[in-house]
């Protein structure tokens, strides 16, 4: 029995491994984790709190997949209600289809009961306000005003400016081995409006296979929309290859394809990609193309962060 998640899931894969003790579903014990991600308004890239799309709106995307039964359910664009990953469960369950967006993903959520609400806080609509009078400055806003609470909200803007791409992934393996993966977001933080990552889509932000595996990503979604990462990585230790090397395997495929504007002076991707990966025989690994990012893990060995391993040097 083990869960794994991204670095922002700690708790979550507490929560999972709780829940899998109880005997919970392993597909709903990682729900339940990932929905402590959604439920915190400090977590500024998914769920209450997320930042908005460029035009100060809060849009949901999370996806689920479960290893028995190889059936997963998919929301994209989902607005006034915190917890997409339930509601990707529901329609895994109650529907045919395999996703539903906009819209129709909404129309869904309501007609199962979800309450709704207003997903900005305040601290993304300052955040928001702030991006649009920095980056946009001079061209239809006025530069903000030098005052302290600018300064710290400008540390955060930086930092999520730099690293706009933000994701939880949580991962299980109940007792009989059954495995099941789920991935909750806000996407791109000020994205272009009606951008959709690579979170909701089967084979690229997630997939699971109960014969092999299961893999999760986060980072640059285009990078794995393209390259089907989640999917390679699972076929791959489907061949023998150890959770590290599958995931490795596939960030060199990543980074070997990238188009020449997302390439560094080195020739590297000027982008990154975590992996988070879980084989049927219960190894795991954390990988990705540079950083120092981690894999949370829940086991019999108590709760942890370890290092992932890293495709390129940081500098």
């Amino acid at each position: 029995m083990k869960v794994i998640a991204s670095h922002n899931g700690l708790e979550a894969t507490q929560r999972a491994w709780q829940q899998l003790e109880a005997h919970c579903p392993v597909i709903d014990a990682c729900v339940e984790g990932v929905t402590l991600v959604e439920d915190d308004p400090e977590e500024l890239t998914v769920g209450y709190g997320g930042l908005p799309d460029e035009q100060g709106h809060v849009t949901l995307d999370a996806a689920v997949m479960d290893g028995r039964s190889h059936r997963g359910g998919s929301i994209i664009g989902l607005t006034g209600v915190r917890h997409v990953s339930k509601v990707a469960l529901r329609l895994m369950r109650e529907s045919r289809r395999v996703m539903l967006q906009g819209e129709g993903a909404d129309a869904f959520a309501r007609a199962c009961g979800f309450p709704t609400e207003d997903l900005l806080t305040e601290n993304a609509r300052k955040l928001w306000r702030l991006w649009k009078r920095t980056y946009q400055a001079n061209k239809e806003w006025l530069p903000a005003p030098k005052d302290e609470e600018t300064e710290e909200l400008m540390k955060i803007l930086t930092y999520y400016y730099r690293h706009p791409a933000g994701t939880v992934h949580v991962a299980g393996q109940d007792q009989q081995g059954h495995l099941a993966c789920v991935t909750s977001t806000s996407g791109h933080c000020f994205k272009t409006k009606g951008r959709v990552g690579d979170s909701p889509i089967f084979g690229a932000g997630l997939y699971v296979d109960d014969e092999h595996g299961t893999c999760g990503s986060i980072g640059h979604g285009e990078a794995n929309l393209l390259n089907c990462s989640s999917f390679m990585a699972v076929h791959l230790m489907g061949q023998g290859m150890s959770p590290k090397e599958a995931g490795m395997a596939t960030l060199e495929h990543a980074a070997r394809h990238a188009p020449p504007f997302e390439l560094d002076p080195l020739g590297r991707p000027n982008f990154n990609l975590q992996l988070y990966l879980l084989a049927k025989d219960g190894t795991h690994a954390g990988v990705c193309l540079r950083g120092d990012w981690k894999v949370a893990v829940t086991d019999q060995s108590g709760s942890r962060l370890e290092a992932c391993e890293a495709m390129f040097p940081s500098n």
